[in-house]
């Protein structure tokens, strides 16, 4: 019936593997972004206070310098 309705199946067949590796590609990109988010905020928590005031940032900013390493915002 595919060949009645489509033509044929190899549109559909190329479409979805399109659209299943898009969504990979999409998933792959916000694991790298997360990775990024926990990494900076694990490696500036590490940070002594007078570490952290010699680069000029305060534990309270560590969330905020976090998000916009990873995500830009």
């Amino acid at each position: 019936m595919a060949y009645a309705i489509n033509g044929s199946t190899s549109s559909f067949g190329s479409l979805l593997r399109g659209n299943i590796a898009a969504r990979l590609n999409g998933m792959r990109a916000e694991l790298a972004k997360r990775r990024v988010y926990r990494t900076t905020q694990k490696e500036l928590s590490a940070l002594s206070d007078r570490d952290l005031a010699d680069l000029g940032i305060s534990r309270a900013s560590i969330r905020a310098i976090s998000l916009e390493a990873a995500y830009g915002q």
